[in-house]
């Protein structure tokens, strides 16, 4: 079972267009080659609907320089910030995955004012990207600052592709110049008086832990709260899937709740027993191996029926079941598959004779025109942020680039406990769907089971919900969320 580190898409796609070498104003001619420069901020005024009450808002778009050791222009972050006046107010930062993703799919998916329709069966890439009111927007109770890393949106390296790689594109520099970038914009806003939240999907869940305690830490800068959407949260859980049951005890629950799901009885209650009996009978079964044929036939029996799968297919895979075997398996007699990050979302497969899937991701291929058209619309029509460039909503190319450094493969757990116990104020809350298969529940449950209490045990909670990676898109897991994040800040 390969290691997922992204939001949206895998290694395996094509890459974008490379990065040619570009110099910024501070380095005009530099190889010949120079970006023109991107305009002043830009804002607008608008409003949004919420529970009946009206909200009005700034819009605001621009970009924050990134300077080397000499203090010469080496990156621009773009934010898009959604503010209200008003006394007290708290500031949320957040960032998507990837890496290689913009911070568009936490912006107009799920916590902004504003919203398109994307990532929920049915949805179409080819559907006009109109954005309408968002009732799960938590900008009644927080600023929002969302965040597109270098390479990502209109974000961009003023460097060569082996330069950035060496800036922006491993895992330490990553948590280094994004930290910076909250710092910066804290300054410029005059906001460090304000509490202050982190909110990361997927990568941006792995970011999380590691930006709240490098800014703890080295700037001087303390969070609030964090809350880590579908996070990647700890890779190793993956690893070594020859002898520890880890890596199958992670999927088994998430498969078991799409079958679920699919015969309309998934809830809290019906998912009990069964991360009861993967935590139990099913694990100690896996780790006896061959030394015990029964209990290894009860096991077999056992998952085929919590999945509904083919047996003949559950007895072959030894009860362990690999995500991507499983998403063409079953739905194969419809010659469709499933997506990993909602395994009940399904399109049809170009190549069902084929022995290994050669196609996209069903929930990812619909994903990206959506976000992307609707995002530079409104940048740069509505906001008025009248950029030149291309917009990446996800960028393969910082994918193709991405390196991980010594300690990337122990994920973001260490520094979680860490940043709890620097401040015992501080409340975490990890939010995942039941059916995503690319960062299971079941590792952060595990993860945080194993946590010190440090004082008292729920500030850190793991809550699952109906739908998958990004199952915002459900109105009903979306309010869900809103509820226990209003919670987690206080508010009510």
């Amino acid at each position: 079972m390969a290691a997922l580190l992204l939001t949206g898409f895998t290694t395996a796609a094509v890459a974008a267009d490379s990065h040619k070498p570009a110099a910024s104003a501070d380095a005009a001619g530099k190889d010949g080659f120079q970006l023109p420069p991107f305009p002043a901020d830009a804002q607008v005024t608008q409003t949004t609907t919420v529970d009946g009450r009206t909200l009005k808002y700034t819009v605001t778009v621009g970009s924050l320089p990134v300077r080397d050791e000499k203090g010469n222009k080496t990156a621009e972050v773009v934010f898009t910030a959604y503010t209200i006046p008003g006394k007290d107010r708290p500031v949320t930062f957040a960032l998507n995955g990837g890496p290689g993703a913009s911070s568009v799919y936490l912006n107009l998916g799920a916590i902004g004012p504003k919203k398109v329709a994307f990532g929920d069966a049915g949805d179409s890439p080819s559907d006009p990207p109109v954005l309408h009111d968002n009732p799960g927007t938590w900008l009644g109770f927080t600023d929002l600052v969302f965040i597109d890393p270098v390479g990502t949106g209109f974000s961009r390296a003023l460097v060569d592709d082996k330069q950035a790689t060496k800036d922006f594109y491993s895992t330490d520099v990553d948590i280094e110049y994004l930290s910076r970038i909250m710092y910066d914009w804290l300054v410029k806003n005059g906001r460090m008086d304000s509490r202050k939240y982190y909110v990361g999907e997927s990568y941006g869940g792995f970011r999380g832990p590691r930006i709240t305690e490098y800014l703890q830490t080295r700037l001087g800068v303390a969070m609030s709260g964090v809350t880590l959407i579908s996070p990647y949260l700890d890779p190793s859980a993956w690893s070594n899937d020859t002898v520890s049951p880890l890596p199958w005890m992670t999927t088994l629950p998430s498969i078991a709740a799409a079958h679920l799901e699919r015969e309309g009885k998934l809830s809290a209650e019906t998912m009990a027993p069964i991360i009861a009996y993967t935590r139990g009978e099913y694990a100690t079964t896996l780790m006896k191996g061959r030394s015990d044929p029964a209990a290894t036939e009860a096991m077999i029996k056992k998952v085929t029926e919590l999945t509904g799968l083919d047996p003949v297919f559950v007895k072959r895979s030894g009860g362990r079941l690999e995500t991507q075997a499983y998403l063409r398996e079953v739905y194969r007699a419809e010659g469709k598959l499933g997506s990993r990050y909602d395994s009940n979302v399904t399109a049809w497969d170009p190549f069902p004779h084929a022995p290994s899937q050669r196609t996209g991701d069903p929930l990812l291929n619909s994903i990206i025109a959506p976000t992307t058209s609707a995002m530079v619309n409104f940048v740069t029509q509505t906001v008025g942020w009248k950029v030149a460039g291309r917009y990446n909503a996800l960028s393969y190319e910082v994918n193709r680039l991405w390196h991980e450094d010594d300690d990337a493969r122990e994920g973001s757990v260490s520094q979680l406990r860490k940043a709890v116990a620097n401040d015992p104020k501080l409340r975490v809350l990890i939010a995942h769907g039941w059916d995503d298969l690319s960062c299971p529940f079941m590792v952060s449950v595990l993860a945080v089971d194993q946590m010190p209490a440090m004082g008292d045990p729920t500030r850190v909670q793991v809550k699952e919900y109906p739908g998958g990676h990004m199952f915002y898109s459900r109105a009903d897991s979306q309010a869900a969320l809103t509820r226990d994040v209003k919670a987690l800040y206080g508010t009510r």
